[in-house]
């Protein structure tokens, strides 16, 4: 069964980790035909996993709309609570995982972008990802109200809970069915399916290497220094599926062990922001992006000639029922 792979882009603001009610712009997105020109030229399927100030701009709209009229593409919603109306709660550091907010604001706020991108792009999204990863129960449980039917925000072998998220460092690197009130067991006839973004080791014993990394993270000082040389040894490899944290390359060799481990899909992800020099920690210039476009290009050559399965994340849903 040829592996099928889901491309997953947070389409956002320009302004990356600025917490505001407005003064949001989406220049960014601008930037989308030259990605998905490269994505057309592979028959790649991308999901636009779009929030609000994406969806409140007229231009950013008659973009993604073209891209969508001709079939290219999907859409979904991807949440940023500081600049999603209603604006009920005090803009902190805290309050930027929309899982930290009360289940009526949450629900409130995805709810305004849900019918936002319904009118505006005459679609239903029923795939979705929150910002910054803040997914939890109370967040599932408002997806799962609004008709959602698949979640990409867990983030395997991710620990955010110093930064205010969850743990995520033992969820599941395969698709799994979950309900809300436990987002991180598989549950038969569950209401939600899990499509996590690929992220794991060069080493096929992935639960070792998780160990290993959690040790070596909770030590002080040296940490970093060491998980530096352990992966210039080749010893302890971390890797996400994405151009931004990942060379074309590196990409590759993660996504054969885990093809080798026995998964049957590979979701590849990145933000929006990256495509505009200085918009995104990840892309700082013109030959920073030429080598960004270059590593999508080397890992879309090497999907098509495994034979992969080019599919939007809704799709994820028919395969695994």
């Amino acid at each position: 069964m040829p592996v099928k792979l889901f491309i997953t882009i947070d389409t956002e603001e320009d302004t990356w980790n600025k917490y505001s009610f407005d003064h949001n712009p989406v220049e960014n997105v601008s930037r989308l035909p030259i990605i998905q020109d490269i994505f057309d030229r592979y028959g790649a399927m991308p999901t636009y996993l779009v929030n609000w100030p994406v969806v409140a701009d007229n231009n950013a709209r008659h973009i993604l709309a073209e891209i969508l009229a001709k079939g290219r593409c999907e859409i979904g919603t991807h949440c940023h609570p500081w600049n999603t109306p209603p604006f009920e709660e005090k803009i902190n550091t805290y309050n930027s995982r929309i899982c930290n907010l009360p289940y009526e604001l949450i629900i409130k706020k995805i709810e305004t972008l849900h019918k936002a991108i319904v009118k505006h792009f005459k679609i239903t999204p029923v795939c979705f990802r929150a910002g910054r990863w803040g997914f939890g129960s109370e967040v599932a449980r408002s997806i799962h109200n609004l008709g959602y039917r698949v979640d990409t925000s867990i983030t395997p072998f991710v620990d955010w809970t110093n930064e205010w998220g969850h743990d995520f460092s033992e969820a599941s690197t395969y698709t799994y069915w979950f309900d809300p009130d436990d987002i991180l067991r598989e549950k038969e006839g569950g209401c939600l399916l899990e499509v996590p973004p690929t992220i794991g080791f060069y080493q096929k014993n992935f639960k070792l290497c998780n160990s290993v990394r959690k040790w070596i993270l909770k030590k002080p000082l040296s940490r970093y220094h060491v998980l530096g040389i352990l992966d210039r040894l080749r010893i302890l490899n971390f890797r996400w599926l994405s151009p931004e944290f990942s060379s074309g390359s590196d990409m590759i060799r993660l996504s054969k062990t885990f093809i080798q481990s026995g998964h049957d899909f590979l979701n590849l992800t990145f933000h929006s922001t990256s495509l505009l020099p200085g918009k995104s920690p990840f892309i700082h210039n013109q030959k920073q992006l030429e080598t960004f476009f270059y590593d999508v290009e080397m890992f879309l050559e090497f999907a098509v000639n495994r034979g992969m399965t080019f599919l939007p994340l809704c799709k994820a849903v028919e395969v695994a029922e």
